[in-house]
């Protein structure tokens, strides 16, 4: 039984035992065998869904911090997947649990740490917490998401979602039998409300003291940059909420963003526009997300006017962004790095309805036009022509064709649910 225990805590901890003429050698793996703090690697257990197979495969996903390579090993199988190579756009802080990395257009989401180092350094820097913006501040939800971004925090997981009174009496059942639960249910209640992952260093701490105090009038007497200092009305009315433990972010960040397990039971229902509704799509793409102007692009789309009938970050498979822009397939030469860039990272998804019956129209001159330098010159106050980079990365995707607005919008909030 000792050696067992003492074999599997190898195991656990990286090391390959591999027997030779009945004798057991324990092979350090290379991540193990640098002492400069450069070459640490970084390994992760990974899952992605084999296609051709049909069926989900685990590897082992290892990041070398040094050159920012990646290099993929089949445990199962005892060999190298995928040869260690440089992969650009890729970042020490994208390596976390429940992130997913787009390796060569295949998504492996990271589901453990494959030893105890791993665990103990990302731990330190990605700790997740849970934030909700609450039905009071959805609308200034812009300045609320640069708030968080310029205060050192990433966004991971981001959705509009509206509570019913009783999944609103589960979230705050810690209030139970308080004078103000009642009041606090219904009013959580009464509005859609945004979801947040936030991932950072020291993330629950760090996020509660940059709320502030849970009174909007106490905070701006006492602590006036804060959050709630800023966008908050009164003790209820208090802009945001954020996880008060480790315990406690893990509920709630379970209760709003379910693992696979759990999805089947959990039936928040996502904020989607009505039939009726007159609304386009956009989507901020994922160059956007990643440099932190999230909150600039939703400031900039509600200043101007227009509503936001639904939000979500999303992570799109190859073949959803490819049947995505099929349109585009065979006429626009870009084709096919527009689907990479949609593939590269999580964007978010908005259907955007505005006053009048022309919102389709209108809101694609303020988008403007696909290149951001032609974009520069017709409409320099474009969302193009502040945010894009080139024809490809050029900040937003709006919908072209007035008849293609439904079916757009219903893509990513019905059928990509």
């Amino acid at each position: 039984m000792v050696a067992m225990s003492f074999y599997t805590t190898l195991l656990k901890n990286g090391f390959w035992i591999i027997p030779i003429a009945g004798v057991l050698l324990f092979l350090i793996p290379h991540e193990y065998n640098n002492n400069s703090e450069d070459e640490i690697c970084f390994s992760f257990i990974s899952q992605w869904y084999d296609t051709v197979a049909g069926t989900f495969r685990n590897l082992q996903l290892n990041f070398y911090r040094k050159d920012k390579s990646v290099e993929l090993y089949d445990n199962q199988a005892k060999k190298i997947f995928l040869k260690r190579f440089h992969l650009q756009g890729i970042e020490e802080r994208d390596f976390y649990i429940g992130n997913t990395i787009v390796i060569l257009s295949r998504h492996l989401k990271i589901i453990d740490y494959a030893n105890d180092f791993t665990k103990q350094e990302v731990n330190k820097r990605r700790q997740r917490t849970f934030a909700m913006v609450k039905p009071d501040a959805v609308s200034k939800v812009g300045e609320i998401v640069t708030f968080i971004q310029d205060s050192g925090f990433e966004i991971t997981q981001m959705k509009m979602v509206k509570l019913d009174q009783e999944q609103a009496k589960i979230f705050y059942e810690e209030h139970l039998g308080r004078s103000f639960y009642r009041d606090l249910v219904e009013y959580i209640a009464s509005g859609p409300v945004v979801a947040m992952e936030l991932v950072g260093n020291d993330s629950i701490a760090n996020w509660r003291k940059l709320l502030g105090p849970t009174d909007s009038e106490v905070a701006r007497l006492e602590v006036p940059d804060s959050l709630r200092a800023k966008f908050g009305t009164n003790n209820q009315k208090n802009a945001a909420h954020g996880s008060d433990s480790t315990f406690s972010a893990l509920r709630e960040l379970e209760f709003f963003f379910p693992s696979e397990d759990n999805k089947k039971q959990q039936n928040i229902r996502l904020v989607t526009p009505k039939e009726s509704d007159l609304t386009t799509c956009c989507l901020i793409k994922p160059h956007v997300v990643r440099s932190g102007k999230l909150g600039n692009i939703l400031i900039s789309i509600i200043k101007n006017g227009f509503h936001l009938s639904a939000l979500k970050m999303i992570r799109l498979e190859k073949s959803q962004a490819e049947e995505f822009l099929e349109i585009y397939k065979g006429v626009v030469p870009e084709y096919q790095k527009m689907v990479q860039q949609l593939i590269s990272g999580p964007l978010v998804a908005l259907a955007i309805s505005g006053i009048g019956d022309l919102v389709h129209e209108n809101f694609r001159k303020f988008v403007g036009p696909q290149d951001p330098d032609v974009a520069k010159e017709l409409r320099p106050h474009s969302l193009r022509a502040l945010f894009g980079e080139d024809k490809v990365r050029n900040g937003i995707h709006c919908t072209d064709l007035l008849e293609d607005t439904h079916l757009e919008v219903d893509f990513f909030f019905k059928i990509l649910q």
